[in-house]
């Protein structure tokens, strides 16, 4: 019968055969660099490049809050399934990929490997490939050592990150188990209270970004800090400011932000009565075309990991001068209306809120649940069919649903949500409404009554602990859908107002958990779904 022996060589023989078979495979593949040369980035105009980015599929429902995709496509055996919240009516991010890149390039004996000693979890990575070469050490070649690109540690503290916030969402507990001098995350205020202040602790302990500096104010670096535009210039001013989360250097960020002001963009270049916004639309694509030439990051991710914020009804349409900058890059938006184009896996919902003197002086609280006379309040002009609807049932209707077009001279506003159980919170021309936040700052449940709208840090919060939705069709209906809430009820809603509260708060410095530090980890979240490959 045959058998198969194996073949014994001379060792000089096996030697010169080795030399002979590989000597001539490594000087095609010298000659084969040599002629094709190093590519160049595509430029913004062209993007010739293929696509370098994926989806990671960490997230796969409505603004992100599962977990459970990337669990199932590649570790299917794992009874994961959501860190934020068990549905989801979203599809998944279809793109799959091999896993997170925990093998980086291998580099020969005696050559440096590459370290930036100011980066601490970048020293982790570090640690983390010798232990894992030591534990191997049998199987791997003497004297091989292992390094990351720039861009490879960057995907690698990711990947650490997410590792630890899907372990920290297997604990179904309402109440976070980790320490926190701050604040503790906890109750049914939140989808997953611990998945979210282990993410939390990730984005403060990791996240940097770069904000480009070209452009000039007062279209750039510079926004509105007062009137219902505020939160865009109060982010734009604190980034510009540079005490948190920036760096100076884009080569450790993980985002890069596009520091135009959509607002100011209007009042300086849109010409009243002009049938089109073309100028500034140009404007918008001519400086990424600028940030694209001078840098690679754009070209790198084809915008994927940059981000823009805009609280102008217009920003959504004015990103679609740059096909890349409204379909792929994250859009922060407080017109995050699904119906034209706003994607919750990708973009952020940012509150809008209403600052007349600036600040929040005053705001902040009213009496208790027992104190509070009215049922129902709103007061607000006749903007979009929701608020027409909404006036045409309730307008001088009821004596405890007071719905107003004008509120009377002899009555205070603020005093008015202050008394109030229920703030009905219609959307006008667009989805957004500052109503919301007044809400919530006067300890007032919100009454949500829109169409395809995002509420902010949906990923997060679990709406329906401490607000009311109301479709439109229902509009005739409120008073008897808001009777219908028991008093022990009613009073949960209160208190979960009141602990959400620091989450909509604007500081003039800001303080953990408030509003800036919610932006920034709502963005946090969609770079954490993606994956950029050099």
């Amino acid at each position: 019968m045959w058998s198969f022996k194996k073949l014994q060589l001379p060792s000089f023989l096996s030697s010169n055969l080795a030399l002979l078979v590989f000597i001539p495979l490594i000087l095609l593949s010298i000659i084969a660099c040599t002629l094709i040369g190093p590519q160049s980035s595509s430029s913004f105009v062209s993007f010739s490049s293929s696509w370098k980015w994926k989806s990671v599929g960490i997230f796969n429902s409505y603004s992100l809050r599962s977990l459970s995709s990337y669990e199932e496509q590649h570790e299917a055996s794992s009874s994961f399934t959501s860190p934020f919240n068990n549905n989801s009516f979203h599809e998944n991010l279809v793109v799959q990929e091999e896993s997170i890149p925990h093998q980086p390039p291998q580099k020969e004996e005696g050559e440096e490997i590459e370290r930036d000693e100011s980066n601490e979890g970048e020293e982790e990575i570090d640690k983390d490939i010798s232990n894992e070469g030591e534990e191997h050490g049998n199987n791997a070649t003497k004297g091989v050592l292992k390094m990351y690109s720039k861009l490879e540690r960057l995907e690698a503290i990711l990947a650490k990150s997410r590792s630890s916030i899907r372990e920290a969402a297997r604990n179904g507990s309402m109440i976070s188990n980790h320490h926190d001098p701050d604040y503790v995350p906890q109750g049914p205020m939140y989808h997953n209270a611990n998945a979210f202040h282990r993410s939390y602790l990730e984005m403060e302990k990791n996240f940097k970004v770069y904000v480009y500096e070209e452009g000039e104010p007062p279209i750039f670096h510079n926004g509105p800090c007062r009137s219902i535009y505020s939160t865009e210039g109060r982010f734009i001013h604190e980034m510009e400011r540079g005490s948190l989360y920036r760096t100076k250097n884009p080569d450790e960020a993980l985002v890069y932000f596009l520091p135009f002001s959509v607002v100011v963009m209007v009042q300086y270049l849109f010409v009243p009565g002009a049938h089109d916004m073309h100028a500034i639309g140009r404007t918008v694509a001519d400086y990424v075309k600028v940030i694209s030439e001078r840098h690679s990051f754009w070209n790198r991710s084809r915008g994927a990991d940059h981000f823009m914020l805009s609280c102008h009804d217009w920003g959504p349409h004015l990103t679609s001068y740059v096909p890349h900058l409204f379909n792929t890059s994250i859009r922060v938006l407080c017109n995050a209306n699904t119906s034209e184009g706003f994607n919750p896996l990708k973009d952020v919902s940012l509150p809008e809120i209403n600052l007349k003197t600036g600040d929040i002086k005053g705001l902040i609280g009213g009496p208790s649940p027992s104190r509070r006379s009215i049922l129902a309040f709103f007061a607000g002009g006749l903007h979009g069919n929701i608020r027409h609807h909404l006036l045409e049932q309730w307008k001088g209707k009821d004596e405890d649903v007071l719905v107003y077009d004008k509120l009377p001279n002899d009555k205070s506003y603020e005093t008015m949500l202050k008394n109030s159980r229920f703030c009905l919170c219609p959307s006008g021309y667009e989805v957004a409404s500052p109503r919301i936040v007044e809400a919530i700052y006067a300890e007032c449940i919100p009454v949500l009554i829109s169409d395809s709208y995002v509420p902010p840090f949906s990923d997060v919060l679990n709406w329906n602990a401490f607000s009311v939705t109301i479709g439109v069709k229902d509009i005739p209906n409120i008073k008897k859908i808001l009777m219908s809430i028991s008093e022990s009820q009613y009073l949960r809603m209160h208190r979960r107002v009141k602990q959400v509260q620091r989450h909509f708060v604007i500081n003039g410095s800001p303080k953990r958990f408030d509003l800036f530090h919610m932006i920034v980890h709502s963005i946090w979240l969609r770079r954490l779904n993606i994956r950029v490959q050099e």
